[in-house]
């Protein structure tokens, strides 16, 4: 009989899967002589203590033991030399342990992650890295919904995120289950390493940068902490801005009140109206068809054209602009250095009260501001990155701003949301008033849009930076 053993250590031999199976084997049959042979000693025991166990159980049971390179003798000299030979199995089992948590401790100070992958990630060989964490799609982005879910409060609770994600096939389930649990949504929604850096309160790491790209930032982590300490709270409901563009910008001409939308049922299906619900207006609860009030804002945008002398002048704003953006983002990385060399600093203090502590009660307080410090660090260094100086040529930037100034009615004609609300936050200071019957009424057009051809550019350095103007127009469109 074989009895294959793929599990050596200093553990119970009794929860080794071979050797349990061979002393079941033995007990079963307790009137017949076995040998049990080894391929070699080390595979036997690499513990002192168990070799001597392991040794006993099998004599008490009536077997021998031969080994194919190494001889077992119950001389008393034999059994000393066979002592030695176990623990010299057990040194080199712990050295080989202590060695690999070296070599681990060192990986994860530089930044690799060394543990089962992350649901969201899986590892990938690179020559001269190692294994690497990468995003495994479709996973990641799985991932990257819950967490932004959760955070702007799409999922309200954890139980919905863990609903949400069963709703993911390829999601791993509990192997005894077959089930998401929430503990498992929990422990994915507070790891740090999908905000690309690595904690480990075993090797003492705490907010390390590290290798592999983050699913998401810390800001969202952080959103998500709130949610879950109770913080923040975002109800959910159905956004009508996306099927109402107006909404919040056009206002009944009679009392200014900004129009409520709604969908009514109909023959065929429902039907999207503005209405005023202001009592007391003449115009209360008489409703308009989406299509109609739109399409009067739209012609109202065909009429927005600026001049040749306009062009011009913003051209040479949005120059301003693009050298006040460079110096911004300059002065602003200046002083996130500054208050990181600060941190640095502090952390520094803390370490060297540690290290002179007299009284081993404050040692956990210091750690502690250590490790909220180091958080802060990595939430400011990840500002920085974000706050970099603008990227590609001015004429680049340029570029789309023109094409918006030029002609406006090009982004309102693509029907698309977003780019219809940025067009009216731009091209309007004030709310859109209309009226059921005479339609759009005139309303105060933004900055870019009025006739400027007697102004010069020097007249136009003072005031110009308010909603509409060149300065936040390129600041929208780039």
């Amino acid at each position: 009989m074989v009895f294959p053993d793929t599990i050596s250590g200093g553990g119970d031999f009794k929860k080794r899967p071979g050797l349990a199976a061979l002393l079941a084997y033995l007990d079963a049959q307790p009137d017949e002589d076995f040998t049990i042979i080894f391929d070699d000693p080390k595979r036997f025991a690499r513990s002192t203590r168990y070799h001597i166990d392991l040794r006993e159980t099998l004599r008490d049971r009536g077997a021998s033991i031969k080994c194919l390179n190494f001889r077992f003798d119950d001389t008393p000299e034999g059994e000393f030399f066979e002592t030695i030979v176990a623990a010299q199995g057990q040194l080199e089992r712990k050295q080989n342990g202590r060695q690999t948590a070296q070599k681990m401790e060192a990986r994860m100070q530089n930044g690799y992650w060394v543990h089962n992958a992350p649901v969201g990630y899986k590892y990938v060989e690179i020559k001269g890295r190692g294994k690497v964490l990468f995003p495994d799609a479709p996973l990641d982005e799985v991932v990257k919904e819950a967490f932004e879910g959760y955070a702007n409060g799409r999922f309200r609770t954890v139980a919905e995120v863990t609903r949400f994600l069963g709703t993911i096939p390829e999601f791993p389930r509990s192997k005894r289950t077959g089930k998401i649990t929430q503990q498992r949504v929990v422990d994915m929604l507070t790891h740090p390493l999908y905000t690309g850096h690595i904690c480990s309160e075993h090797y003492g790491i705490s907010w390390s940068k590290a290798q592999h790209e983050p699913l998401i930032s810390l800001e969202t982590l952080e959103r998500v902490q709130a949610r879950r300490e109770g913080k923040a709270y975002a109800p959910r409901r159905k956004n009508l801005g996306n099927e109402f563009v107006l909404r919040g910008i056009a206002a009944c001409a009679c009392c200014d009140a900004p129009f409520r939308s709604s969908f009514t049922k109909g023959n065929g299906g429902l039907y999207a109206y503005y209405l005023c619900q202001t009592k007391g207006c003449e115009a209360y609860g008489k409703s308009i068809k989406r299509d109609t009030i739109e399409g009067d804002v739209g012609e109202l945008i065909k009429t927005l054209e600026p001049t040749e002398n306009l062009k011009a002048v913003a051209i040479a704003m949005f120059q301003r602009v693009w050298d006040m953006r460079h110096e911004q983002a300059k002065s602003l990385q200046a002083d996130a250095k500054r208050k990181l060399r600060e941190m640095d600093k502090r952390v520094e203090t803390l370490v060297g009260h540690i290290m002179n502590a007299q009284s081993a009660a404050v040692v956990p307080v210091y750690e502690g501001e250590i490790i909220t410090l180091e958080r802060r660090k990595a939430i400011l260094a990840e500002q920085i990155q974000r706050q970099t100086q603008p990227k590609g040529t001015f004429q680049e930037k340029l570029e789309p701003a023109l094409t918006f100034l030029s002609n406006p009615f090009k982004l309102w004609d693509t029907g698309h949301v977003e780019l219809r609300r940025t067009v009216l936050k731009l091209a309007f200071i004030d709310r859109i008033k209309y009226c059921r019957k005479e339609g759009a009424r005139t309303t105060k057009i933004a900055f870019p849009f009025k006739a400027l051809g007697a102004l010069s550019a020097s007249n136009l350095e003072i005031g110009a930076r308010g909603r509409g103007s060149p300065i936040h127009l390129f600041q929208r469109l780039r």
